[in-house]
């Protein structure tokens, strides 16, 4: 494996995406299963630092949003989803009613929501704050994560 050079840097500008305002989100609009990757190359998965540190940003821009969707006033689902075989498609989603089709609100009747967490996650995601589901498929294994007070639940 080639030496990653650069983390300091790249853990820098990973930590300046979370800020909502590079989003360019539209709180007057829609959403269609709007969402954000931060790591889009699958740093993830070279490390379990680094993957934590992933889902650690995830989970920031997750909280970052939803303090922005307070001003929103129309209804709207929000969730992380963690892929356990793959970091780079880990990714931040919104999702709201939208002319494009009509998925709102978008349900999910096989994610198991009385899942247990992974070691490696235990000590990132606060369960008295975020629902977490486990959902395994010809797509991956899942982890989706969803805040108990903000949102219609999935």
């Amino acid at each position: 494996m080639k030496k990653f050079r650069g983390k300091k840097r790249y853990f820098r500008e990973l930590w300046k995406q979370t800020e909502v305002n590079t989003c360019d989100i539209q709180l007057d609009g829609w959403f269609d299963f709007w969402h954000r990757h931060l790591d889009f190359w699958g740093i993830g998965n070279d490390s379990v630092r680094f993957r934590k540190e992933h889902v650690k940003a995830h989970l920031a821009l997750y909280n970052n949003l939803l303090k922005e969707l307070e001003t929103f006033n129309k209804p709207y689902q929000s969730w992380v989803l963690i892929n356990l075989n793959d970091a780079g498609q880990d990714a931040v989603f919104i999702h709201t009613f939208n002319p494009n089709s009509d998925n709102y609100p978008y349900k999910n009747h096989n994610i198991d929501w009385n899942c247990s967490i992974l070691n490696i996650f235990k000590e990132l995601i606060d369960i008295k704050s975020y629902n977490l589901g486990f959902l395994s498929n010809e797509y991956g294994e899942r982890y989706y994560i969803q805040s108990k007070f903000y949102g219609t639940p999935l």
